[in-house]
């Protein structure tokens, strides 16, 4: 049987490939996209949105206890674990089915399968019916990643937990461990933690969230201490003996190993590349630690073969993999697309208090040699997060003191994951602290707290 023809094959249906359809069949391409699970990814389906859902519901159970402060009753305040899962698992298939709309509005071939590039513009396709042969001159893998398991520490569903099983609990945990402290581990150790399982958290790095900057860190330690977590950081889990109904972790720190009991462990040790079983190496694609090496404009070096998202390396974030895929389409309709830059994707994460940040931290700014001018702004300075009840949090902004420009900013506190993108598009306009001193910030909002801190930075501040 002749094979199907297209301009684009795109593999991998998250929100890196299914963008990347999108946008080339917007473009004019004949497009299919060939994904062997769940329309949207992992992303859509056992990541970013269904946690958020589940930590929404963390959010208010918490608000409930707080009632008395805000004047209002709530008595005999519990849960239904079963419920908030159905409620996340819910919101996980609506989006499912929306991303299937999405592409068969925008005509774009989607195949269910199993995807293997046996030669130069050829994709071989596992389907329930049999195989399916499809050919393209632009083959875009977006097969994303999984989580990294260590040996020793492997999942078993039951006691020891990936993101997947903290997703669909069987147990609610009285004690719970969590290793690693990266946004995965630190939003399952806030949902947990909230609703009232002792949870430990060890961090084999020298901080927590240790891609944050180190005084926003620090912050977020002292208010997850507050919350009762015990933060383990310089440790590290050695072996974990598992027995009906408990695990005992040994836990290495400052040289000594000690002994505990939990009943639940959530491993969150990074993710590696799903890069098996495609004929990469076959093809001359080049893999390094998983993932795909690609240039700036996420071309592999083999003609016709691009990698997007979390198989092409870090931020492993669903908003840096949208943004390759519409590149890449744009780059295959022969238009000149600009490269993303890592310095301007924010991260966020939605753990209690939130935290997000974009650009260089105050240390990666030293590092460069950079002279550099830094402010400051507590929630406790802001009108509006005080009527919230959100007084705890801090925004920090690091400029050159040379030229003015934002180099990056760094929040703790209530809904930062939404403020951050003012900071966002400042940076992406090539905006100094002049051009931010002078935009007028409404009142009373918590934005204004964005206002402040470039404010600090050039010794002007007004509310502290």
């Amino acid at each position: 049987m002749a094979a199907k023809s297209f301009d684009m094959i795109v593999i991998g249906a998250g929100p890196g490939g299914y963008v990347a359809a999108i946008r080339g069949a917007q473009l004019g391409l004949k497009v299919a996209v060939v994904e062997r699970e769940h329309m949207g990814g992992i992303c859509l389906n056992w990541g970013c949105i269904p946690t958020k859902a589940m930590l929404r519901s963390s959010e208010l159970f918490h608000l409930m206890h707080r009632a008395k402060e805000f004047g209002l009753k709530a008595e005999g305040v519990g849960y239904d674990l079963d419920a908030v899962v159905k409620r996340s698992r819910a919101i996980a298939k609506q989006l499912n089915s929306g991303v299937s709309h999405l592409l068969k509005k925008n005509k774009v071939t989607a195949i269910m399968g199993e995807a293997s590039l046996p030669a130069k513009g050829r994709v071989s396709v596992k389907t329930e019916k049999g195989t399916e042969e499809l050919e393209a001159k632009h083959i875009v893998l977006a097969t994303g990643a999984r989580a990294r398991e260590l040996p020793g520490l492997e999942a078993d569903g039951e006691l020891v937990w990936t993101y997947k099983h903290a997703l669909v609990p069987p147990h609610m945990p009285k004690k719970l461990l969590v290793i690693g402290s990266g946004a995965i581990g630190i939003e399952f150790a806030s949902f947990y933690n909230t609703l009232g399982a002792e949870t430990t958290v060890v961090e084999v790095m020298d901080r927590i969230l240790p891609v944050e900057d180190a005084e926003i860190s620090g912050m977020a330690k002292k208010a997850f201490e507050k919350q009762g977590m015990t933060i383990m950081e310089k440790a590290a889990v050695k072996k974990l003996d598992r027995a009906k109904g408990k695990v005992t972790a040994h836990i290495e720190s400052g040289g000594k190993t000690e002994k505990q009991d939990f009943d639940a462990v959530i491993s969150a040790v990074g993710i590696v590349g799903n890069t098996e079983g495609l004929g990469l190496e076959e093809l001359g694609v080049k893999v390094e630690r998983s993932h795909v090496v690609t240039d700036a404009l996420c071309r592999t070096g083999v003609e016709g073969v691009y990698a997007i998202g979390d198989l092409a390396g870090a931020p492993w974030l669903a908003h840096k993999a949208s943004h390759e895929g519409v590149m890449v389409a744009e780059l295959i309709a022969g238009e000149k697309p600009h490269p993303v830059s890592p310095d301007s994707i924010a991260g966020c994460t939605y753990c209690q208090p939130q935290i997000a940040s974009v650009g260089l931290t105050e240390a990666q700014a030293k590092e460069k040699g950079l002279d550099i001018r830094v402010g400051r702004f507590p929630f406790i300075g802001n009108g509006k997060a005080i009527a919230l009840g959100e007084p705890d949090g801090m925004i920090k902004t690091v400029f050159d003191a040379k030229t003015g420009e934002l180099l990056g900013a760094h929040m703790i506190g209530a809904e930062v994951t939404e403020l951050i993108q003012g900071y966002v598009v400042g940076r992406q306009l090539e905006t100094t602290e002049e051009d931010l001193m002078q935009a007028v910030f409404p009142h009373p909002t918590l934005s204004e707290m964005m206002h402040e801190s470039v404010l600090d930075a050039f010794d002007r501040v007004i509310h502290i």
